[in-house]
């Protein structure tokens, strides 16, 4: 089975994130603890490991960029 990567996977891992934005995973764990209203990143949990899904994290960084624009 091929490895997931960003362009092939619907939910994605704090590893996937950190590697797209290109910031640590440690960081990425300090966005999925803040809420979305502090902008943190929106995600959940699946066992012990926090995910996001695509679709999620796109809407996420188009707010960003939303905010700055406005502000």
């Amino acid at each position: 089975m091929p490895k997931k990567t960003f362009e092939n996977s619907e939910v994605l891992t704090a590893e996937m994130v950190a590697q797209y934005l290109g910031l640590s995973r440690l960081k990425v764990y300090e966005l999925f603890q803040k809420s979305p209203e502090s902008g943190g990143i929106p995600n959940f949990k699946v066992g012990g490991s926090k995910r996001v899904r695509k679709s999620t994290f796109l809407e996420w960084i188009d707010r960003l960029e939303q905010q700055k624009v406005q502000a």
